[in-house]
């Protein structure tokens, strides 16, 4: 019986490999965003740094991850949706960043609102991330 990381992997056509596996698991197990250094140490094995990466990589080229820019210039990974697609992400909704707990979440019920751009201008992407203090620390 497939599991729901198999379903993920097969649908966008992913070859289902122990790495693929472990680091989709903690995206589908965990609500907020991973940092790089997180997905190294939850995995509980020993891939190394350049796995890590391919393997996200190949995520966020599919559409099964997207990520989300942070003040200190790193990137947080969280999962998409299943409206996102491979070079077509959908994720237009706002991120939120606890100032008490460190965490990022995905606010799906809130979206980015429609920004005006000069004549010519073509946007490629949104992205906002607000920071406070969330509902558990509150």
């Amino acid at each position: 019986m497939s599991t729901p990381v198999d379903i993920i992997l097969k649908r966008n056509q992913l070859s289902i490999t122990d790495s693929r596996k472990k680091i989709l698991e903690l995206f589908v197990n965990n609500s907020g965003a991973l940092e790089h250094a997180d997905i190294e140490k939850k995995t509980g094995e020993k891939f190394d740094r350049v796995t890590v990466y391919r393997t996200l990589q190949s995520f966020l080229e599919k559409g099964i991850i997207h990520t989300i820019p942070t003040s200190d210039n790193s990137v947080r990974y969280a999962l998409c949706k299943d409206d996102c697609k491979e070079g077509h992400h959908h994720d237009n909704h706002v991120h939120f960043l606890c100032n008490e707990c460190h965490t990022t979440m995905c606010l799906e019920d809130v979206t980015i609102p429609e920004v005006k751009l000069p004549v010519g201008f073509q946007p490629a992407e949104y992205q906002m991330v607000v920071s406070g203090t969330c509902k558990e620390c509150r």
